[in-house]
Protein backbone atom coordinates (compact mmCIF):
# COMPACT_ATOMS: atom_id res chain seq x y z
CA UNK A 1 0.00 0.00 0.00
CA UNK A 2 1.39 3.37 -1.03
CA UNK A 3 1.39 6.27 1.40
CA UNK A 4 2.34 9.90 1.09
CA UNK A 5 3.97 11.76 3.95
CA UNK A 6 3.89 15.51 3.58
CA UNK A 7 7.47 16.30 4.46
CA UNK A 8 8.19 18.95 1.85
CA UNK A 9 4.91 20.24 0.39
CA UNK A 10 4.52 23.42 -1.64
CA UNK A 11 1.73 25.93 -0.98
CA UNK A 12 1.15 29.30 -2.62
CA UNK A 13 -1.65 31.86 -2.47
CA UNK A 14 -2.37 35.12 -4.24
CA UNK A 15 -4.67 37.11 -6.44
CA UNK A 16 -3.46 35.16 -9.48
CA UNK A 17 -1.13 32.34 -10.52
CA UNK A 18 1.56 31.54 -9.44
CA UNK A 19 0.81 33.35 -6.16
CA UNK A 20 3.24 33.84 -3.30
CA UNK A 21 4.94 30.81 -1.82
CA UNK A 22 3.90 30.52 1.84
CA UNK A 23 5.09 26.99 2.45
CA UNK A 24 7.21 28.01 5.45
CA UNK A 25 4.09 29.34 7.25
CA UNK A 26 1.75 26.39 6.51
CA UNK A 27 1.29 23.59 9.03
CA UNK A 28 -1.65 21.80 7.39
CA UNK A 29 -3.59 21.82 4.13
CA UNK A 30 -6.85 20.14 3.15
CA UNK A 31 -8.15 20.10 -0.43
CA UNK A 32 -11.82 19.15 -0.78
CA UNK A 33 -13.76 18.70 -4.01
CA UNK A 34 -17.47 18.00 -3.56
CA UNK A 35 -20.62 18.03 -5.63
CA UNK A 36 -24.10 18.90 -4.44
CA UNK A 37 -26.53 16.01 -4.28
CA UNK A 38 -29.89 16.84 -5.89
CA UNK A 39 -32.90 14.66 -5.33
CA UNK A 40 -34.44 13.34 -8.56
CA UNK A 41 -37.14 11.16 -7.01
CA UNK A 42 -40.42 11.44 -8.91
CA UNK A 43 -43.97 10.28 -8.26
CA UNK A 44 -44.32 6.52 -8.48
CA UNK A 45 -40.80 5.72 -7.32
CA UNK A 46 -40.39 3.76 -4.09
CA UNK A 47 -36.75 4.67 -3.48
CA UNK A 48 -35.07 8.05 -3.43
CA UNK A 49 -32.77 8.80 -6.35
CA UNK A 50 -30.15 11.50 -6.72
CA UNK A 51 -28.24 13.33 -9.41
CA UNK A 52 -25.27 15.69 -9.49
CA UNK A 53 -25.58 19.40 -8.80
CA UNK A 54 -23.03 22.17 -8.65
CA UNK A 55 -19.47 21.43 -7.62
CA UNK A 56 -17.88 23.12 -4.63
CA UNK A 57 -14.17 23.17 -3.95
CA UNK A 58 -12.48 24.29 -0.76
CA UNK A 59 -8.90 24.53 0.36
CA UNK A 60 -8.38 24.88 4.09
CA UNK A 61 -4.97 26.01 5.34
CA UNK A 62 -3.68 26.28 8.88
CA UNK A 63 -0.99 28.95 8.95
CA UNK A 64 1.46 30.37 11.44
CA UNK A 65 0.65 34.06 11.79
CA UNK A 66 3.45 36.41 10.79
CA UNK A 67 3.01 40.19 10.61
CA UNK A 68 6.17 41.03 8.66
CA UNK A 69 5.85 42.63 5.22
CA UNK A 70 4.72 40.21 2.52
CA UNK A 71 3.99 37.44 5.00
CA UNK A 72 0.85 35.72 6.34
CA UNK A 73 -1.09 38.72 7.64
CA UNK A 74 -0.33 40.97 4.67
CA UNK A 75 -1.26 38.26 2.17
CA UNK A 76 -4.52 37.30 3.89
CA UNK A 77 -5.57 40.91 4.48
CA UNK A 78 -5.23 41.60 0.76
CA UNK A 79 -7.20 38.48 -0.25
CA UNK A 80 -10.11 38.73 2.23
CA UNK A 81 -13.25 39.58 0.31
CA UNK A 82 -11.51 39.51 -3.07
CA UNK A 83 -13.58 37.79 -5.72
CA UNK A 84 -10.59 36.10 -7.29
CA UNK A 85 -7.94 34.22 -5.35
CA UNK A 86 -5.48 31.54 -6.35
CA UNK A 87 -4.33 28.72 -4.07
CA UNK A 88 -2.03 25.86 -5.06
CA UNK A 89 -1.04 22.81 -3.02
CA UNK A 90 1.20 19.90 -3.93
CA UNK A 91 2.66 17.11 -1.84
CA UNK A 92 6.35 17.66 -2.53
CA UNK A 93 8.67 20.24 -4.04
CA UNK A 94 9.48 17.81 -6.86
CA UNK A 95 8.26 18.64 -10.35
CA UNK A 96 4.53 18.50 -10.99
CA UNK A 97 3.65 15.08 -12.42
CA UNK A 98 1.05 12.32 -12.32
CA UNK A 99 2.63 11.11 -9.07
CA UNK A 100 3.00 14.65 -7.64
CA UNK A 101 -0.08 16.56 -8.84
CA UNK A 102 -0.64 20.18 -7.93
CA UNK A 103 -4.18 21.11 -6.91
CA UNK A 104 -5.00 24.62 -8.05
CA UNK A 105 -8.04 26.59 -6.94
CA UNK A 106 -8.77 29.66 -9.07
CA UNK A 107 -11.40 32.30 -8.35
CA UNK A 108 -11.81 31.05 -4.79
CA UNK A 109 -13.22 33.30 -2.08
CA UNK A 110 -11.76 34.03 1.36
CA UNK A 111 -14.66 35.33 3.45
CA UNK A 112 -12.77 35.89 6.70
CA UNK A 113 -9.75 35.16 8.85
CA UNK A 114 -8.70 35.87 12.41
CA UNK A 115 -5.93 38.49 12.43
CA UNK A 116 -5.18 37.52 16.03
CA UNK A 117 -5.61 33.99 17.36
CA UNK A 118 -3.20 33.64 20.24
CA UNK A 119 -2.65 32.14 23.65
CA UNK A 120 0.11 32.93 26.11
CA UNK A 121 3.32 31.10 25.25
CA UNK A 122 1.99 29.57 22.00
CA UNK A 123 2.60 30.27 18.34
CA UNK A 124 -0.29 32.03 16.65
CA UNK A 125 -2.14 29.81 14.22
CA UNK A 126 -4.92 30.88 11.91
CA UNK A 127 -7.17 28.65 9.82
CA UNK A 128 -8.40 30.02 6.49
CA UNK A 129 -10.88 28.51 4.06
CA UNK A 130 -10.91 29.39 0.38
CA UNK A 131 -14.34 28.45 -1.06
CA UNK A 132 -15.76 28.04 -4.53
CA UNK A 133 -14.03 28.68 -7.77
CA UNK A 134 -12.54 26.04 -9.99
CA UNK A 135 -10.33 23.24 -8.74
CA UNK A 136 -8.01 21.56 -11.22
CA UNK A 137 -5.48 18.81 -10.80
CA UNK A 138 -2.38 19.81 -12.74
CA UNK A 139 -0.10 16.92 -13.69
CA UNK A 140 1.99 18.69 -16.31
CA UNK A 141 5.42 20.07 -15.40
Amino acid sequence: MATTVLSNPVVSIGASSPGTAITTQVISAVVNDSQDQLETTAFGQTNRTYGPGLTNATITLTLLMDYSAGSTYALLKGLKGATQTYVAVRATSAAISATNPEFQLTNGYLASFDPVNAALGELQQVEVVFNGGTLVEDVTP
